[in-house]
């Protein structure tokens, strides 16, 4: 067993999933050292005063060590000499700039990773450097959310959420043993994998996902009235399979830019499927519509109600209530005197798609139970 107390960690970029991780860090080895690189000062002045980090440089901290050293070599590396971990948290492509300047600093037995939703770019650009081959461990938290930002981050994110690891094959077992250990160690759950899979697999999952939810967002907006009839009753069905389209657009350029490949090739194939229930739509084939919509029922109620990562990781249920004053908050108070948090709370105004006024999301399985157990204890009708 590893004591992570004793170990020294690196951040270069503290956003939202550097900072949960880095969060996490401190929650389960308060003694641990962190410390942190960032292009502006305010997250890393935010996570100091948070007792997150020991100690951090910004860029203009860089340029000023750098001038009074007389250097034009990036100072940058030199920083994380010491380190036992290393996490890339910048975007995908800036993650890949930063590997030649870490490289010439790294520790021999240091472990190096990032925190990238693609995989083979990065590994392609390990492979270019040799003395990095034994150190990435490519790493991707299967977590989020739609706010942004360090002050968004917090350890819960990655509790029960998958967290890809991708080796280079000339990593040590040792060094694959102690970051597997790390990531069970904050609650999120390894699982290894070969990282050109790894693109094929989150292409499917989740970067085809948000392309046909952004391009059914334009659909609608181009084809609403102009008093935007389609936008102001837009609810249920639409808003839940919409959701993800309020992401970051330039971190999903650079996710596009960098898995291209096996998301084109899944939309071309996802658009012969759309022309081929198309077909079957116009020539009114009732059974094979029927087919269309049933194997799909069925392969998605074998998903877990409760699974893990950033799409399943979903603990919800649906409550009647009625339409007069106070109804709302009677709910809300029923849960927080039974110290019940909620994660989510939401009123549908269009229940064409599905039962329950009132949507109500939770941070564990647990609070589902328990809260739906108060809830139709007191007669609420539970969905």
């Amino acid at each position: 067993m590893t004591d992570f107390n004793n170990c020294k960690f690196g951040f270069i970029g503290l956003g939202l999933i550097g900072g949960s991780i880095a969060r996490a860090i401190r929650q389960y080895w308060p003694n641990a050292q962190i410390i942190a690189y960032n292009p502006s000062s305010e997250p890393l002045k935010e996570a100091m005063d948070d007792g997150v980090v020991s100690y951090y440089n910004s860029a203009e901290d860089v340029r000023r060590i750098n001038d009074a050293i007389g250097s034009s070599r990036p100072f940058i590396g030199n920083i994380f000499s010491d380190c036992d971990f290393v996490f890339l948290c910048a975007p995908v492509q800036r993650n890949a700039e930063n590997l030649a300047e870490i490289a010439p600093y790294l520790k021999k037995d240091a472990v190096l990773t990032d925190i990238g939703s693609t995989k083979r770019d990065i590994h392609l650009h390990v492979r270019t450097m040799p003395s990095l081959s034994g150190h990435f461990i490519g790493g991707h938290p299967m977590t989020g959310s739609e706010r942004t930002g360090y002050r968004n981050s917090k350890a819960s994110l990655l509790e029960n959420a998958y967290y890809m690891l991708t080796p280079e094959k000339d990593v040590s077992q040792d060094k694959i043993d102690r970051m597997y250990e790390l990531v069970a160690g904050i609650k999120a759950l390894p699982f290894v994998i070969d990282c050109d899979f790894h693109d094929q697999a989150v292409g499917a999952i989740s970067h085809l996902p948000h392309v046909i939810s952004a391009a059914l967002v334009n659909l609608v907006h181009d084809s609403d009235s102009q008093d935007g009839v389609m936008k102001m009753i837009a609810a249920g069905g639409f808003k839940d399979i919409t959701r993800i389209s309020s992401s970051s657009p330039q971190m999903w350029e650079e996710i596009c830019m960098t898995n291209s490949d096996h998301i084109a090739g899944l939309l071309d194939a996802y658009i012969s499927s759309l022309l081929a229930i198309r077909k079957t739509i116009a020539d009114r084939q009732g059974e094979e519509i029927y087919g269309f919509f049933d194997s799909a029922r069925v392969y998605r109620d074998s998903f877990s109600e409760v699974g893990h990562g950033s799409v399943g990781r979903l603990f919800v249920t649906h409550v009647d209530i009625a339409d007069r004053p106070a109804a709302l908050a009677e709910v809300v108070t029923l849960l927080a005197v039974n110290s019940i948090s909620i994660k989510n709370i939401g009123i549908s105004h269009n229940r064409e798609l599905q039962e329950g006024v009132l949507r109500v999301e939770f941070q564990s399985k647990a609070d589902l139970e328990r809260a739906e157990q108060i809830l139709k204890e007191r007669n609420y009708s539970i969905h």
